[in-house]
């Protein structure tokens, strides 16, 4: 068994296995997941600029480094999971993968549309002023832009067998990853169980301060439904065992805030 294909050794605090070869990083309540594949390691999203040293601890897990990842694949351009694109793209060369519409996102990852206004949220919604502050303290304000490949196509198989599901609405070019031999979705902020904006819990699209379309978003949810995966892996909030389709009824329900 290769060094990539080893299962994990101790993982440390802010990294955690939620499915065989699937490692969690998670840095102020931000999430981005380690995989183990057939084609070596590729990580989906890559948090905030101060989640490097979990990153690597995680990737010690597997007796590996950062030079050893074979690929990055990104739900989307936000700063908060594009945090260590340029570090590996610019010092280790690892390939970063994105859909077409988000590469403007992910070289400028500020410069996003969004319903609503980000600096009245906290006073209409304080529940999410410590997951915002956490965000800040790991790096949020200091994200630097890079060139990502816009490759991703809705159906076209990735690296390691992830297979992309158009979700737009978030953002323009939001793109969620089936690994169907596994039952997983990784679904990015198309469907979180941890809205930072707000503080609530539970299966929800992200606020209309961070969403471009919250209609689109809604409307998109059924995408995921028909995976029937078992277990789906959000960007933001705790794993959600109880199958996506319950999580797209209770995210419905909740509707935009």
């Amino acid at each position: 068994m290769s060094k990539e294909h080893a299962g994990p050794g101790r993982t440390p605090d802010g990294v955690r296995e939620v499915a065989d070869g699937v490692l969690m990083i998670t840095r102020a309540l931000t999430n981005s997941y380690l995989i183990a594949t057939d084609d070596g390691l590729i990580l989906v999203d890559t948090g905030l600029p101060r989640s490097w040293p979990y990153l690597v601890a995680a990737l010690a897990a597997h007796r590996s480094g950062p030079d050893d990842l074979v690929s990055v694949a990104l739900t989307h351009g936000h700063f908060d999971h594009v945090g260590t694109v340029d570090r590996l793209q610019r010092e280790h060369h690892v390939p970063i993968h994105v859909h077409e519409a988000d590469v403007p996102l992910v070289r400028h990852p500020y410069r996003y549309d969004r319903e609503a206004s980000r600096a009245l949220y906290p006073l209409r919604h304080p529940g999410g002023i410590p997951a915002l502050a956490k965000m800040a303290r790991a790096g949020a304000l200091s994200v630097r832009g890079a060139a990502a490949l816009g490759d991703i196509r809705p159906g076209e198989p990735l690296l390691g067998g992830l297979v992309p599901i158009a979700t737009p609405g978030h953002t323009y070019g939001h793109t969620a990853f089936h690994l169907p031999d596994r039952d997983l979705l990784f679904t990015g902020d198309a469907l979180v169980t941890l809205d930072p904006y707000t503080g609530r819990a539970g299966p929800q699209i992200v606020a209309r301060a961070a969403t471009a379309d919250s209609t689109a978003a809604l409307a998109v949810l059924g995408a995921l439904a028909e995976t029937r995966a078992g277990t789906m892996l959000p960007g933001h909030g705790d794993p959600w065992t109880a199958g996506a389709e319950h999580a797209v009824r209770d995210a419905h329900a909740t509707g935009a805030h």
